[in-house]
């Protein structure tokens, strides 16, 4: 079944214009590295494409220590946010040069795991995001954006246009563990902030990644480190914690039971560099 239409809107007002008159049956895309092997392979067969690159979402603006990025922002764009470093090593661990030149911070949050290197980091960062309708728009935190294995709370006549990040307060630790150095699938991947004061976690943010049906931040493990120093018993706890709470799979990567052990070690790893750093 050939596309029969592809829009190539010139401003969000007429993306979400042409959503609202074409509905579910219009394919939103903007790099197209998900989209494009799907169709290629005959597995997505959409009639009505849309492409968001001329749509006004590539940008990434600065204002009350929110970081607004647009959802069509490309990977390699990240590379050059030196005021939140986490974003900076997420898009460096994403895919090699071809993918992050087209890549995008929206495309990447819809990956299914073990994709969504640049998600878990967003997670971990308390990132919001803006989703935008021809009736309006609203924004809900990226983790109640998550309601399942490749579903979102995202309605069929909405655009998700803006990622909104809080400049972080506090220490970040990003680690991916894949089969190779780079350009690599996850196993697991560990995002973490924390916060002090007085020399004891007062917030603490781990997000997971490719052991569970999509990225998410590990609660309990995150209970675990609150009001603690950081101490390896806080951290042995928060491991133990996390590492209960994923939901890995099996795949051509990992057992489930590699990924579940990885969870532990990688999470250890991360919180013991964290210490390290504030010591």
């Amino acid at each position: 079944m050939a596309i029969e239409n592809y829009f190539l809107p010139q401003s969000l007002e007429e993306a979400v214009g042409l959503l609202a008159e074409y509905g579910p049956s219009l394919l939103v895309m903007a790099g197209g590295t998900i989209a494009m092997p799907l169709i290629n392979d005959g597995i997505s067969l959409p009639k009505q494409v849309m492409g968001l690159r001329r749509a006004g979402l590539g940008y990434v603006n600065r204002t009350n220590g929110t970081m607004s990025i647009g959802t069509a922002t490309t990977l390699t764009q990240l590379l050059d946010l030196e005021v939140v470093p986490m974003l900076q090593e997420a898009a460096r661990h994403t895919a090699g040069w071809s993918i992050r030149n087209l890549g995008t911070v929206g495309g990447n949050i819809f990956a299914p795991p073990p994709a969504g290197d640049v998600a878990v980091a967003l997670l971990a960062l308390s990132a919001s995001v803006k989703l935008v309708s021809a009736s309006g728009e609203r924004v809900i935190p990226l983790e109640e954006f998550y309601t399942g294995f490749m579903t979102t709370d995202l309605q069929s006549d909405e655009l998700l246009a803006e990622v909104q990040v809080p400049v972080p307060l506090g220490r970040t630790v990003y680690l991916k563990y894949g089969r190779k150095q780079s350009n690599t699938p996850a196993v697991v991947t560990v995002a973490a902030l924390i916060g002090w004061n007085g020399g004891e976690v007062e917030t603490a943010r781990l997000a997971l990644n490719a052991v569970g049906p999509h990225p998410f931040r590990a609660k309990r493990a995150e209970a675990a480190l609150v009001s603690s120093s950081l101490d390896a018993d806080a951290i042995a706890a928060s491991a133990a914690a996390a590492a209960e709470e994923c939901e890995p799979f099996n795949d051509s990567i990992a057992s489930e039971w590699y990924r579940r052990k990885m969870v532990g070690v990688y999470v250890s790893r991360a919180l013991t560099q964290l210490a390290r750093e504030e010591e």
